[in-house]
C-alpha cells in the first residue's frame, strides 16, 4: 500500500514538474505570439482580446529583407552538412576503437573524454579559423561544431559497436570486402539505432546553437535562427509579440524532430548499455 502511495507522489510530483518547466513556457510563448505589442509586454498568461497571429506571422517573416528565410537556409546548410559529417566520422572512430587494439587506443580515448570534459576555447579557435580563412564562413562554423559535437557521438558508436559480433568482420572479410567496403555495407547498416540517435540529437543541437553562430559565424548575410531574436530587441525596448512569434517560428522544427524519433533516441542511448 505505501509502495503504491510513493509511486503515485512521485508520479503527480513527475507530472506536475513536466508542466512547469515544458508546458508553461510553451504556452506562455504561443498566448503571446498571438497578441499585440501592448498586451505581450506584460508578460503573462492572459487570454489575448484581439488576436494577431497572421499579422505578426507576416511582420516576423518580412523583418530586414525576409531574414529569417536566409537564416532557416544557413540553419539548414549547417545542420544537414554538420551532422552527416559527425555521423560517418564518429562512427568510423568508434568502430576502429572498439576492432583494433593497439597502443594508440588510449590516447584517442583520453582526447574523446576530453572533448567531453575540457571547454571550448573562443579565442584560439578564432585564431585558429583566421590562419585558415575561414572566420565568418559557414565551413568555418561547420568545423567547429563537428569538433564540439564529435566527441558525444564516437562515445555512442564504440559503445553500440561491442554489441556487433567480430564473426561478421571475418565472414565479410572473406568474402573479399576491403575495410571500406566492410564499415559502409556491413557495419554501417547495423548502427541505425545509434545512427538516428546521433542525427536527432546533434541536429538539435546545432540547429539551437546560439553562441557558437555568434561568435565564428557574425554578419546579417550569414544569419542563423538563433541570431534573428535580436531583430526584435533593443537596449530600451523589445517587441515581445514578434519576439515570441520568432521563438515559436524556430522552435516547431527541432521540437518536430523529437516528437517523433523519440522512441529511436531511447533505443540508440540505451542499446550499448544493456547489450553490451
Amino acid at each position: 500500500m505505501r509502495s503504491k502511495i510513493r509511486v503515485t507522489l512521485v508520479s503527480a510530483l513527475t507530472f506536475v514538474l513536466f508542466l512547469l518547466v515544458f508546458v508553461v513556457p510553451f504556452a506562455l510563448v504561443v498566448i503571446n505570439a498571438m497578441k499585440d505589442r501592448q498586451e505581450s509586454a506584460k508578460l503573462d498568461l492572459s487570454w489575448p482580446t484581439t488576436f494577431r497571429f497572421a499579422s505578426n506571422f507576416l511582420e516576423v517573416l518580412e523583418a530586414r529583407d525576409y531574414m529569417l528565410i536566409t537564416a532557416m537556409i544557413n540553419s539548414t546548410i549547417l545542420t544537414v552538412v554538420s551532422v552527416t559529417a559527425m555521423v560517418i566520422v564518429s562512427a568510423m572512430v568508434g568502430f576502429t576503437l572498439q576492432r583494433r587494439r593497439s597502443r594508440v587506443n588510449g590516447l584517442v580515448n583520453a582526447m574523446v573524454l576530453m572533448g567531453l570534459i575540457v571547454p571550448p576555447a573562443v579565442v584560439p579557435t578564432v585564431w585558429v579559423l583566421q590562419s585558415l580563412g575561414l572566420f565568418k564562413t559557414l565551413p568555418g562554423l561547420i568545423l567547429v561544431e563537428v569538433a564540439y559535437g564529435i566527441a558525444f557521438c564516437v562515445i555512442l558508436f564504440r559503445a553500440f559497436m561491442g554489441t556487433v559480433p567480430k564473426e561478421l568482420d571475418e565472414a565479410a572479410i572473406i568474402d573479399g570486402c576491403g575495410p571500406l567496403r566492410l564499415f559502409f555495407q556491413v557495419i554501417l547498416p547495423l548502427l541505425k539505432p545509434t545512427v538516428v540517435t546521433v542525427i536527432v540529437v546533434q541536429s538539435v543541437n546545432v540547429f539551437n546553437d546560439f553562441t557558437n553562430p555568434l561568435y565564428f559565424l557574425p554578419g546579417d548575410e550569414n544569419a542563423i535562427v538563433q541570431l534573428t531574436l535580436y531583430n526584435f530587441m533593443s537596449q530600451y525596448s523589445t517587441q515581445w509579440n514578434l519576439l515570441f512569434m520568432n521563438i515559436l517560428l524556430i522552435t516547431i522544427p527541432p521540437l518536430l524532430v523529437f516528437l517523433f524519433f523519440n522512441r529511436q533516441i531511447v533505443a540508440g542511448m540505451t542499446s550499448g548499455s544493456v547489450k553490451g
